[in-house]
């Protein structure tokens, strides 16, 4: 999946790859490439640098974490990120960090790794709580029933352990009285 820069003699190149999803098979724990992902951009070539403008398009499927159903998610990320040599790339000094900073990355052997670009769109896609829906029920705290598809006769009470000594004295000046 890498990218040979060698290629780009124009300023400007379109690019349009597609991968199947078995090709990113076992890379993470956290979701599954359900769909073949297309990959489209645009290389603008500036000297040693280039900058890669386009979207990735692909379906994630992953755990619901209220329920644990696996459920799928719709990914049209879009990016943009300049690659400079790594030779430009100097970690002896101490620097502060720009914004501009944050979109740099770097190529080596005129080599661009087109999967880590894949993959870190597809990290920027995940929601911070994945829902198969926005009202699931999730799972029952007692019986482990799945609340979506049916409901448990389970009483869920809860009470703060931080108050079990109040409680205890409650139940005994009743018993006294």
């Amino acid at each position: 999946m890498n990218l040979d820069l060698t290629q780009f003699r124009q300023p400007e190149t379109d690019v349009s790859r597609r991968y199947d999803a078995e090709a990113f098979h076992g890379r993470t724990s956290e979701f599954r490439v359900a769909d073949p992902v297309d990959l489209r951009f645009k290389v603008y070539k500036d000297k040693e640098r280039f900058r890669l403008v386009g979207r990735v398009l692909t379906a994630l499927e992953m755990p619901c974490s209220r329920c644990l159903e696996p459920f799928q998610l719709a990914v049209d990320s879009s990016f943009e990120i300049r690659y400079l040599p790594q030779s430009e790339s100097t970690g002896d000094e101490e620097k502060k960090i720009e914004a501009d900073d944050l979109s740099d990355a770097f190529y080596r052997d005129e080599q661009i790794d087109l999967s880590q670009l894949m993959e870190e769109q597809f990290y920027l896609a995940l929601p911070m709580k994945p829902l198969c829906r926005e009202d699931c029920r999730g799972l029952c705290p007692n019986c482990g029933t799945n609340l979506n598809d049916a409901t448990c006769d389970c009483q869920v009470r809860w009470e703060d352990p931080r108050l079990a000594g109040l409680k205890a004295l409650m139940t005994r000046d009743n018993d006294n009285a």
